[in-house]
């Protein structure tokens, strides 16, 4: 397989990832890889995760302890984990004094690349309305201190959200909306905003007439705005859904379906399944599959810096 780092300057970055075409180079966004279920094998999942061309992974950190052991991992794994610190909106609850500082500390190390997972949850409410709103909105601060990208997650809380985006919209870093499962209108709304918009294998389920995936068939989304994701263990993308075109499942290839179906179940999804998931993104947006995965890779190599 052919060595994909990438340099400090974007250009040799974008040259290098060309070079790499006959392994799509993908950057997975947002990885759960603090998970106990990869408690035995992590070694062994990020190898699958490299060979089926996913060079780069983000752990996503949802609480101050779990922010540390992706930060820990990182360092275990340098050049190929990168981690997020922040506070998920169910964990709003258990904030306590001093976590902000402790955050803080957390998220200024070089190999924390973002602010999150944070945001606000209103379909599960397992903090109050009140406790979520307040915990966002001192990260959004933070991330504004810090000058580093927010790692958003938004469910049944879309005018609020932007509401507290808004509110400080004249010193927001960059943003991604990671895991959108939204409409169309509200996709504009970030969009709008110059927010990046996370894709995950819920492109599967979606049965929507007014989401993801007319997103992707309209060109709703464009490319430079775009990023992939799988939220492993979570989000397993089930390419055998009857609801899912059959123009989409023929654009999957042996290589991605074998990754996936070898290694990946509904009760633990890996990070070696986003070609598979970059293959569907690009049947959808009828866009040859290479264009996708460069343009993906190279939109999270820009937005989080991972360079080092």
């Amino acid at each position: 397989m052919a060595s994909c780092v990438p340099g400090a300057d974007l250009e040799s970055t974008e040259d290098s990832l060309h070079r790499c075409y006959d392994n799509y180079v993908i950057v997975d966004i947002g990885a759960n890889l603090t998970n106990k279920k990869y408690s035995r094998d992590l070694d062994s999942v990020i190898q699958r995760a490299k060979d089926a061309g996913v060079q780069k992974i983000m752990v996503t950190g949802t609480s101050l302890k779990i922010s540390r052991e992706a930060l820990r991992l990182t360092r275990i794994y340098p050049g190929s984990l990168y981690s997020t610190a922040g506070i998920h909106p169910h964990d709003a609850k258990s904030w306590e004094e001093g976590y902000l500082d402790e955050l803080k500390e957390i998220a200024q190390s070089s190999e924390c690349v973002a602010i999150g997972e944070c945001g606000l949850d209103y379909n599960r409410n397992f903090s109050t309305i009140e406790e979520q709103r307040e915990v966002f909105e001192k990260q959004v601060i933070l991330a504004c201190e810090l000058r580093k990208p927010l790692f958003l997650h938004e469910r049944d809380a879309h005018e609020d959200m932007l509401e507290i985006l808004d509110k400080h919209r004249e010193r927001l870093p960059a943003a991604v909306v990671h895991c959108f499962t939204g409409t169309v209108e509200q996709a504009n709304h970030y969009l709008e905003r110059g927010m990046y918009l996370g894709l995950t294998g819920y492109l599967c389920k979606d049965k929507s007439d007014n989401g993801v995936r007319k997103m992707l068939e309209d060109g709703t989304l464009p490319l430079d705005k775009l990023l992939v994701e799988t939220d492993a263990p979570f989000m397993y993308p089930n390419t055998r859904a009857s609801k899912l075109p059959t123009h989409v499942k023929e654009a999957l290839t042996e290589r991605s379906l074998t990754f996936l179906h070898r290694y990946c179940t509904f009760q633990r999804n890996e990070p070696c399944s986003l070609p598979a998931i970059v293959e569907m993104i690009a049947a959808f947006m009828k866009k040859p599959v290479e264009e996708v995965a460069l343009a993906t890779a190279f939109n999270a190599l820009k937005l989080f810096g991972l360079t080092q």
